[in-house]
């Protein structure tokens, strides 16, 4: 007796949502153009799923789909950017604070949202390297195509004969654009080999460190956690800073009203994150001010990105426009 499969439910597509929406980000660079295009996603399917035969797996016919969507998305705006990719370093102490639309930046995104729940040490490593800023930054130079075969062959390993299918192109135009995209990331993301699998024991000491020393806005202190040629940003505004020194003139001049922050713990794209509220609200209230997303390296600061947007970004993250015992 030949068995019969039953065709996929609405439900079977749910559980790869996750995945998806770190496909769609790794795509997009925008955590809430990446919402948008898994639920695109999920839509098409739904509307589909009477007609998928299982020439494919559901996993791999959901790929397609979402990789259309994000082709369609991406070529209809401007790639998405960090402050440092779009022009040099300014100053602290004259800084020009113009800011550009939410469009134009690269946002940041909860880890979970896109990492997966279980998974092995070293398959995480991946995962998480590959949504850090400065990584999928450089995967928004990449032609869209590109961008779709590096991330479906370095960060997902699918075999070059799967991603030819998904793209309906032959093997060879698949391991000719990875060659390429390859070498643009390498010169975007000089990093992007060298990267610890996870934080060690002296970056868990610097976090614990710099979250002491930036709530009592001890210049010292943060003089000896800051790496002399670390980098800040602080999305909406183009103005990005260059070297530790013109990071605490800053501090200490134009963003001197952060004296007196309270920081709260969170993870951003695999890297250690704070909610920042100042305490610039009547009465000495705390009012939410930033996302600090911290790159760190063999126990210093190598970057750091403000994203302000807290309007946005707090929700997005689950954090209270209020801290909690304020």
């Amino acid at each position: 007796m030949t068995s019969v499969t039953s065709a996929p439910a609405a439900s079977d597509l749910e559980q790869y949502r996750r995945e998806l929406t770190g496909y769609c980000y790794r795509m997009l660079g925008s955590a809430f153009e990446a919402d948008d295009a898994v639920q695109d996603t999920m839509v098409r399917a739904w509307k589909a799923l009477d007609r998928f035969e299982g020439r494919s797996s559901l996993r791999s016919w959901l790929y397609r789909i979402a990789t259309n969507v994000c082709l369609d998305v991406a070529a209809a705006r401007q790639r998405r950017a960090r402050p440092m990719d779009l022009g040099p370093a300014g100053s602290a102490e004259a800084p020009e604070l113009g800011t550009l639309p939410e469009s134009t930046w690269i946002t940041p995104i909860p880890d979970g949202r896109v990492l997966p729940e279980v998974a092995d040490p070293a398959d995480l490593a991946v995962a998480r390297d590959s949504i850090r800023l400065a990584f999928v930054a450089a995967l928004q130079h990449l032609p869209p195509r590109q961008r779709a075969v590096l991330i479906l062959r370095e960060v997902l390993a699918w075999p070059a004969a799967e991603v030819a299918e998904l793209l309906e192109t032959s093997v060879a135009s698949v391991n000719s654009a990875l060659q390429r995209a390859r070498a643009t990331v390498a010169e975007r993301d000089p990093d992007v080999e060298a990267r610890p699998i996870a934080l060690g024991d002296a970056d868990q000491a610097l976090l614990e460190r710099y979250v002491d020393a930036f709530q009592r806005y001890d210049m010292t202190t943060l003089t000896t956690l800051i790496k002399h040629d670390a980098t800040q940003a602080m999305p909406p505004y183009e103005l990005w800073l260059a070297g530790r020194d013109q990071i605490l003139t800053f501090w200490q001049g134009a963003g001197a009203a952060c004296r007196g922050s309270k920081l709260v713990p969170t993870w951003a794209n695999g890297m250690p994150a704070f909610a920042q509220y100042r305490a610039s609200g009547p009465g000495g209230s705390y009012e939410p001010w930033a996302l600090q997303v911290l790159d760190v390296r063999d126990g210093q600061v190598v970057d750091f990105m403000f994203f302000l947007d807290t309007e946005r970004v707090f929700p997005l993250f689950g954090i209270p426009l209020t801290p909690a015992g304020r």
